[in-house]
């Protein structure tokens, strides 16, 4: 272990206790065991990095309001050791018997954080493909599994959308001429991207459901992006969500969204760009959703989790 992750430590215990003195802490701390043999001597060791506490990691947890795994997993780390997951998030109530309930709540939001990433990075979960083929089901299924948060483009952009398509003299509902394609969508999908920047740059784990279409045929964009979340320690993966065209045909009418009105209207038309044979070659992972699909979406999102978190 090195000195210098040993003074990291010390100096986050240090930041946990406060404004409290070390022999308050240390009478906290003997009060919740019923000890009286820990001293502010020790706690200055802690602090200094002298030392790295062990049987006190419970005590300590309880006594500053953060979730053990935290501190076990900090201090395997200064030890040099490789701490492994540690399963799904557990109500730490008893920890923090008399505080707040808002207080339990925080300390469990920290705890399922550090759970969901548990044993790897951060990850961006890209979840594309063409109008009415179920990323949006596919993603909410994925989010629900994993914990992951989760956000769906048009409802991020969709209401900016429409305004910026109204002051540009077009129809709010357009999605397929040049206004929309050259002067709405390019700051539809950077909204949606600095969103997800916000998120796993904090080590939030999210999953993204947009069409990606032209993102994912592009030989540079997912390369770039991979990139850029590489060197800031997050993971990333593509996965299309593939249907045929009577199925997203079925899907669309089902949802009766004014933005598919000229898909449904002009259906053949529109139906002539799309490659709905073989997925973008940049797709880490196809899910079938054609109906009558061999394998339930349910099931795939299982199996697609468990690549996911090896």
């Amino acid at each position: 272990m090195t000195t210098e992750k040993r003074q990291e430590f010390g100096a986050y215990l240090r930041r946990l206790r406060g404004s409290r003195s070390q022999t308050a802490l240390a009478a906290e701390l003997c009060a919740l065991t019923g000890s009286n043999t820990l001293t502010r001597h020790e706690i200055s060791r802690w602090e200094r990095g002298d030392r790295i506490p062990d049987d006190w990691l419970p005590h300590l947890a309880r006594a500053h309001n953060v979730p053990l795994t935290v501190l076990e997993r900090m201090a395997a780390e200064v030890r040099g050791k490789t701490p492994g997951p540690d399963g799904i998030p557990f109500d730490l109530s008893p920890f923090f018997p008399d505080t707040v309930p808002l207080t339990t709540r925080i300390a469990n939001a920290w705890h399922g954080r550090t759970v969901a990433n548990a044993g790897g990075n951060p990850t961006l979960v890209l979840v594309g493909g063409y109008a009415g083929s179920g990323k949006t089901e596919f993603a909410r299924f994925l989010s629900d599994l994993s914990g992951w948060a989760f956000l769906d483009k048009d409802a991020l952009t969709r209401r900016l959308t429409e305004r910026l398509l109204v002051s540009l003299n077009g129809d709010p509902h357009d999605r397929h001429t040049d206004l929309y394609r050259t002067e709405v969508r390019p700051h539809e999908y950077r909204c949606l991207m600095s969103a997800a920047y916000g998120n796993v740059e904090c080590g939030v784990s999210i999953i993204l459901a947009a069409p990606f279409v032209n993102e994912l045929n592009n030989p540079s964009w997912l390369p770039r992006l991979t990139h850029r979340c590489q060197a800031k320690g997050v993971d990333v993966t593509a996965i299309w969500v593939h249907s045929d065209v009577d199925t997203m045909h079925e899907y669309i009418e089902l949802r009766d969204a004014a933005r598919d009105g000229w898909k449904l209207a002009h259906w053949e038309e529109y139906t002539a760009g799309l490659n709905t044979e073989d997925p973008p070659q940049a797709a880490h992972l196809t899910i079938d959703n054609r109906l009558g699909a061999a394998v339930s979406l349910a099931d795939q999102t299982r199996r697609a989790l468990t690549k996911l978190i090896p």
